[in-house]
């Protein structure tokens, strides 16, 4: 039999952190699990006893996640998924591992390059269960740092500023090309780029990368179109520009699916204005496999 000074890790306490964590403190944890709150609250307590620290501290009306807790959390996302997956296998009757990729996809970022990109980690030999979350890139870094996240794609780099301790792994960059509906494209293609002076322009809003880098260049050629509308969100930008009502950018490598699947035309494509994509992570080498499949895929193919 065990004996001994040390106390046994309970998994069920260890689940109620996580989801308290998980859902934002106790009463939404509480509500999830269908217990009360004062059940969250003491097991939460029995866990902090038997680790000798505490998980949360109080932020105003809000319970944040100490460094511990943090530490913690990433032990329990990983032990509650193995859970859930022994306890998957053994109801199909099957050994069937299934690899878990939580994907954080900036909201700036093309649908149908966030997809091209995707797409390597749901060719992998073992089945792989993905879970796309779209949000703003301050957001999404925010739940990458608590390990709700394995990785955030996004159109640029995390800063120095940034409180987030995360590493920016380079998927690669291409040319961005400007499209449009039919009586747009024939009207503004003649003459590319000076075309594009007074021409009406859907662009994503200022604190986007492709803005700040369209900015520039419109600035640098001296060509100054009529922005009709500024976006957050890169697919009904698209949706706007197939209705005709302005002209708009999308990564090169994309351009053939663009057309198709928003009946617009290329107009052009302007070589000096790059666009870079990341895959950020809170690890300085990437080892969980879907991510590797990610990153070497876009490096080797899609932006070679």
């Amino acid at each position: 039999m065990y004996s001994g000074g040390v106390e046994r890790l309970n998994y069920h306490h260890l689940q109620v952190f996580w989801t308290a964590a998980r859902e934002g403190g106790v009463t939404r944890a509480s509500e999830k699990l269908h217990v009360s709150q004062p059940t969250v609250t003491t097991q939460i307590r029995a866990l902090e006893r038997t680790l000798g620290t505490k998980l949360f501290r109080r932020s105003g009306r809000r319970l944040v996640l100490t460094d511990s807790g943090r530490s913690v959390y990433r032990y329990a996302d990983e032990i509650v998924g193995l859970g859930r997956d022994l306890m998957d296998t053994m109801k199909d009757g099957a050994p069937r591992r299934e690899v878990r990729l939580t994907v954080g996809v900036a909201d700036v970022l093309s649908k149908l390059i966030a997809n091209r990109i995707l797409e390597p980690a749901l060719r992998l030999p073992e089945p792989v269960r993905l879970e796309a979350i779209e949000d703003t890139p301050e957001r999404l870094l925010a739940e990458l740092a608590l390990f709700a996240l394995d990785v955030v794609l996004a159109d640029a780099p995390v800063g120095p500023s940034t409180r987030v301790r995360a590493y920016n792994h380079l998927l690669g960059e291409c040319a961005v090309s400007v499209f449009g509906a039919d009586r747009l494209a024939r009207a503004y293609r003649r003459g590319f780029p000076r075309s594009l002076d007074g021409a009406p322009f859907l662009l994503p809003r200022r604190h986007s990368a492709l803005r700040v880098a369209l900015d520039d260049w419109f600035e640098r050629e001296g060509v100054r179109p009529h922005v009709v509308g500024e976006f957050d969100d890169s697919a009904l930008m698209k949706a706007v520009g197939q209705a005709g009502i302005g002209l708009f950018p999308a990564p090169s490598p994309i351009a053939g699916e663009v057309c198709r699947q928003h009946d617009v035309r290329s107009i052009g494509t302007i070589e000096s204005v790059r666009q870079r994509f990341f895959a950020i992570t809170v690890e300085r080498k990437v080892k969980h496999p879907a991510v590797i499949a990610i990153c070497e895929a876009a490096r080797r193919r899609l932006f070679p």
